[in-house]
């Protein structure tokens, strides 16, 4: 998938494995099972504000999973043709970002937990956080 060639066809709602138990349900995730990238770097947003919002960039490279941990938020989607609002409220279901796609997340409920599963370490030079420099870049008008 290249920077120029992604659309939001790519941006995939994925259900992560889960085990029930009386106890309470786990989910456990095994890079090269699991996932369609090996994770190298893990982070998480939490206490954001009422009204407050995230993302707002898009990457040249770096594929993420999205996972609402706990709560619920929206993730807007811009493929720099077209839009879509998804909203992620399962510990178990993942959205899977590509490259090449601006996000913003926002309405995050009380108490939510937002959690990345990055596929490379972080570099600065891989963020567009230019909305008309991403759409630049994309071949957008």
């Amino acid at each position: 998938m290249t920077f120029l060639q992604s659309t939001l066809t790519d941006c995939q709602l994925v259900s992560l494995p889960k085990e029930h138990n009386r106890a309470g349900n786990l989910t456990a995730l095994n890079s090269s099972k699991d996932l369609s990238f090996d994770i190298k770097r893990v982070y998480y947003t939490y206490d954001i504000p009422s009204g407050a919002s995230r993302g707002g960039h898009a990457h040249r490279q770096l594929y993420q999973y999205v996972i609402a941990a706990c709560g619920s938020f929206d993730v807007l989607l811009d493929d720099g043709t077209n839009q879509k609002t998804v909203r992620l409220n399962r510990p178990d279901v993942a959205l899977l970002i590509v490259p090449g796609i601006w996000r913003e997340l926002h309405d995050f409920s009380s108490g939510a937990v937002c959690l990345v599963l990055a596929s490379e370490l972080y570099q600065a030079d891989d963020y567009l956080e230019e909305y008309e420099d991403f759409k630049r870049q994309k071949g957008c008008r």
